[in-house]
């Protein structure tokens, strides 16, 4: 999951930089759907409120602010790097934020500038790669990259890019999948095949990544971890919570040296 360019600009990032074609063409597919809360977005949106709060209450007590004003992010930059049709960079938008959501998928970009037009969000959409916008120079004080480095083609590589975008003195926040044989019992298996909460071939377990290969890809980035939580569900209120249990799903936040 996830500068204005034409499908064939995309394909071009697609080819030089850590971005899949496949996975482009995957999420291009779905872009109807993004914001169909009973649709294959169904967990995202059900994820949504604690990445959200995560994201939040990190960047306030970073920058000394107060989480429960209304406009808590109210002057920051934030880049929402796959940011699919906009279902995270909307709210932190709404919380005041300047966000520029990024993602290679064309058709994901044109279901979230629909949707945030008709909702009157401010989110500058752009359909281009993290590593074109970093070689422009330009730089934010959150940087995020969440549900997407288990879908680009050199997760190294792509986090570092990403942490070069981050200001110094700023945060990167990730989220992914560890690679266990609890996440293939229940992320796949489970999820995709039983349950059907996702499109089958949605995930690969092969390219989830551990908390250790996350912590030496930001290291690379010049970055320091400064927190890791577990992200669980709950079948009995049909929600996700933080948690201690990183064995599935978990969240990292990362500072960049002032």
């Amino acid at each position: 999951m996830s500068i204005d360019e034409t499908a064939a600009g995309g394909a071009a990032h697609a080819r030089t930089g850590s971005v899949n074609p496949a996975e482009i063409a995957r999420f291009d597919a779905l872009a109807a759907t993004w914001w169909d809360p009973r649709g294959p977005m169904r967990v995202l949106h059900r994820f949504n409120p604690v990445r959200l709060a995560y994201i939040r209450d990190t960047v306030c007590r970073h920058y000394g602010r107060s989480a429960e004003t209304p406009f808590a992010l109210d002057g920051l930059s934030v880049v929402d790097v796959g940011c699919g049709g906009g279902v995270l960079s909307e709210p932190l938008a709404r919380l005041g934020a300047d966000v520029t959501g990024l993602d290679p998928a064309v058709q994901n970009i044109a279901a979230a500038r629909r949707h945030a037009e008709a909702e009157g969000v401010p989110v500058d959409y752009r359909a281009e790669t993290i590593e074109s916008v970093a070689a422009a120079g330009r730089t934010f004080d959150v940087v995020l990259i969440m549900e997407v480095i288990e879908h680009v083609s050199d997760m190294p590589a792509f986090v570092r890019t990403a942490a070069s975008a981050v200001k110094p003195g700023g945060l990167l926040f990730a989220a992914t999948l560890n690679r266990t044989m609890r996440s293939f019992a229940l992320a796949i298996v489970g999820a995709e095949y039983v349950l059907g909460w996702l499109p089958k071939g949605t995930h690969d377990w092969q390219k989830f990544v551990t908390p250790s290969e996350l912590t030496a890809a930001l290291r690379g980035g010049d970055l320091s971890v400064t927190d890791t939580t577990g992200v669980v569900y709950n079948p009995l209120t049909d929600g996700w919570r933080v948690g201690r249990d990183t064995a599935v799903n978990y969240m990292m936040a990362a500072e960049k040296p002032a």
